[in-house]
């Protein structure tokens, strides 16, 4: 019989980039385990497909997706083709939501280097460049609220 590969929680933790207390989470609410466990240490020894799993969850988490729908992904992906629609709506929906934060976050962005462009229209004494920028402004903070 082959020996299985076994991880600790450090070295899943380096190579998922999830914190330990984040493993131990991800096992008490059930989205991968139970872990095996060290039969004299007692400590928790993840296999191949542990760590395929808590991969999977790092790269969904990163992009924001929450437990529910991680528990949602995973099922999905034992149920395969079946789910594959379920599974595209469930990914999309979340690229839909990063995309609107996207959106936020160039207002955001537009807003500063226009907030910037007064100050240096002030540095400058450029009344008139000051002026235009204003109007500019206006536009954005009405977006940006």
């Amino acid at each position: 019989m082959g020996h299985m590969t076994s991880f600790t929680i450090q070295e899943v933790a380096r190579r998922s980039g999830l914190s330990e207390p984040t493993l131990r989470y991800y096992e008490d609410v059930g989205l991968v385990g139970p872990i095996d466990r060290d039969a004299s240490s007692g400590h928790r020894r993840y296999g191949d497909t542990d760590v395929d799993t808590l991969e999977a969850l790092a790269c969904l988490r990163a992009a924001g997706v929450g437990i529910d729908d991680m528990r949602t992904y995973l099922a999905n992906r034992i149920r395969g083709r079946e789910a594959a629609a379920e599974q595209r709506d469930l990914l999309l929906r979340h690229a839909e939501r990063v995309e609107a934060e996207i959106a936020a976050q160039r207002v955001r962005l537009e807003y500063l280097r226009e907030k910037a462009a007064l100050w240096d229209a002030r540095d400058r004494g450029d009344a008139t460049a000051e002026a235009e920028t204003i109007e500019r402004l206006i536009g954005v903070v009405e977006v940006l609220r």
